[in-house]
């Protein structure tokens, strides 16, 4: 009986649920239900080592440090392709590298991504805790926002060993709701975050002494509570070209920190914020529920709206800057999904257009630029991660929208599924990279990591990256390091794929 078991688990392991499920009928036919029958006894001293080796198994998993173990796969892990399609060669999109110089590091779309020869595909558990951002420093380490059932925590993780090095706990937000989404790395690699309790904290995240350990020190803070009422939520913190802080809330309050005197300024736009910021040279883009705002500082470093521009629906995805002076947001109406580009000088809409299909396109997730355009990712029919278990996925569709001769034309749509995440674009190689779900007949949750070409739409490679409910990403960004591999944080740990060197 136990060599029976033991092959069932491996079929479950090898197939995923189709393999439960035909045990179950095959348990219907009376002579083979009656045969297991007779053989399901145990005896005790088997019973116990069983009962040890879970016991053993549970309680190492527990004591090991987060980052010790592989991502543990679930079942299915031979009921799909490890890696389809081929690799592709560098065809780089001609896009303007604009550096805001109070950041760390360009824009996660300046570096090269893998290109699919031969990917290798490394993880780390952390547990049940989600690392939705990662940002790499001038250094090359990594400094990764993540969310677990304890709460909020701020990450460094050593790109070799794919380790923590660092951990800092953020605060509390006791029973205000809110959870820590906006930081970036400052020209200091200091991790400004804007945390739930209504701060804005600038912590070093470079070695503090000449052992290289990170001790996560808090370099400077600004408390807002006086200005950010209780149950109202920091949505982000970013810097403009002068170096003044800005922050945003769910409720509409946009604020600026001048770090030099702590002055703050404040401006109640009055409208319901969900989204990120953008910066460029001229001002800080905010979209609301209602509306997209180009913001500037007054003399005295209050906000001021330079311009208002309404849309018909809710936008579902932040402001993205493109070539030509244009910035690009996502509206609703008329139950289709539409890109809308903007022109950063005066507000002026330049052009719409419909995606996907009616009544099942919608998005929560950022464009990727390339340039002249932006690349949508359509989340319609998903709303957390139970909405992907087993082999069901969201509606399909990335389409790629370009700005031709003044108005909005579609570049290209693809087919591919990605439930809950964006895309991340790579400039160098001309591949917008997806964290991506294939429906399965067999009940099996198979993720990979898939490349597209950003000029024709060709899925030009996929590799699986996991397999099971933990290797969803959720609404994680994928992030695109120096040395050409791509990084992502999923429900249990980080994913890091690259080329084989």
């Amino acid at each position: 009986m136990v060599w029976l078991v033991g092959a069932l688990l491996l079929a479950w392991m090898a197939w995923g649920p189709v393999v439960l499920v035909v045990a179950a009928l095959l348990l219907g036919i009376p002579r083979l239900r009656w045969w297991v029958q007779d053989r399901a006894y145990v005896d005790r001293r088997t019973a116990g080592w069983v009962a040890g080796f879970v016991v053993a198994l549970v309680g190492a998993v527990l004591v090991v440090p987060d980052g010790w173990l592989p991502i543990p796969p679930a079942p299915g892990v031979m009921a799909g392709p490890s890696y389809t399609g081929r690799p592709a060669s560098a065809r780089p999109v001609a896009a303007e590298v604009v550096t805001n110089p109070h950041l760390a590091a360009t824009a996660s779309s300046t570096r090269p991504g893998p290109l699919g020869l031969q990917p290798e595909v490394e993880t780390s558990w952390f547990g049940l805790q989600r690392c939705g951002r990662i940002e790499p420093t001038s250094t090359d380490a990594l400094v990764a926002l993540c969310a677990g059932r304890s709460g909020d925590s701020l990450r460094v993780i050593d790109p070799a060993s794919m380790r923590p090095s660092a951990t800092r706990e953020l605060p509390d937000p006791g029973r205000s709701g809110c959870t820590t989404t906006g930081f970036h790395l400052d020209a200091g690699d200091r991790a400004v975050v804007a945390t739930s309790d209504r701060q804005v904290m600038a912590i070093a995240t470079a070695p503090g002494d000449s052992e290289g350990e990170v001790e996560l020190t808090t370099d400077a803070s600004w408390d807002l509570k006086p200005w950010v009422p209780y149950g109202d939520c920091l949505v982000d913190v970013v810097p403009d070209w002068t170096g003044r802080l800005w922050w945003v809330s769910r409720d509409g309050l946009v604020g600026t920190i001048t770090p030099e005197t702590e002055a703050v300024g404040v401006l109640d736009l009055g409208e319901h914020v969900e989204r990120a910021m953008a910066v460029d040279q001229q001002g800080v883009y905010v979209v609301t529920d209602a509306a997209l705002h180009r913001l500037g500082a007054g003399a005295d470093g209050v906000p001021v709206d330079a311009w208002r521009t309404e849309h018909a629906g809710e936008s579902g995805s932040a402001p993205t800057l493109l070539d030509g002076g244009v910035v690009a947001i996502t509206d609703e109406d008329d139950g289709r999904l539409q890109v809308v580009f903007v022109s950063r000088a005066g507000g002026e809409e330049v052009c719409r257009q419909s995606v996907f299909e009616k009544g099942h396109g919608a998005t929560d997730s950022d464009l990727a630029s390339v340039g002249s355009g932006v690349v949508v990712t359509n989340n319609d029919d998903y709303s957390s991660p139970r909405s992907a278990l087993l082999g069901f996925t969201s509606s399909p569709g990335i389409a790629r929208v370009d700005l031709v001769d003044g108005g909005c034309v579609v570049e290209w749509t693809s087919e591919a599924v990605s439930p809950g995440s964006g895309v991340t674009a790579s400039w160098p190689n001309g591949l917008v990279y997806a964290w991506t779900k294939r429906p399965s007949l067999t009940g099996v949750s198979a993720w990979y990591l898939t490349a597209i070409d950003a000029a024709g739409g060709r899925s030009m490679w996929s590799v699986r990256t996991g397999t099971g409910l933990l290797a969803g990403s959720d609404g994680s960004t994928i992030t695109l390091a120096s040395d050409g591999s791509a990084w992502l944080g999923t429900l249990a740990g980080l994913v890091r794929v690259r080329d084989r060197s």
